[in-house]
């Protein structure tokens, strides 16, 4: 990743982490690792552990954001995910999977927020 694209990946990390807090949710960890990878954020709404991904880009040149997280991704997240709940043993808490898509244009950066972006995937 170019200085440039971690750049905007952190800012629009930082972006979805205010927009996740104005919105109800409590951030628990960013950044998490382990040996499967990394989940930007995680978060509780309400009851329920939500694995966050988020999406960065400085125009639709490919396509939106959230696009960026397809099947492949999204196995990772789910491994990242059950590691996480077997870590902390919360294994039987409801869980799922939010994706922020995070667009910087001229006129300011627009963020949106897709719930249930996808189902656990093994």
């Amino acid at each position: 990743m170019s200085f440039a694209g971690k750049h905007t990946g952190e800012k629009g990390e930082a972006l979805a982490v205010a927009y996740l807090s104005r919105a109800g949710y409590r951030i628990v960890a960013r950044n998490y690792r382990c040996l499967f990878g990394e989940i930007d954020i995680v978060a509780r709404e309400g009851g329920t552990l939500v694995f966050i991904e988020v999406k960065s880009r400085r125009s639709r040149a490919y396509g939106p954001p959230q696009l960026a997280v397809g099947l492949a991704k999204q196995k990772k997240i789910s491994r990242i995910a059950l590691h996480y709940l077997s870590e902390t043993k919360l294994a039987q808490s409801p869980a799922r999977f939010d994706v922020v898509a995070v667009l910087f244009q001229p006129g300011g950066p627009q963020v949106e927020l897709i719930r249930n972006a996808f189902e656990l995937c093994l």
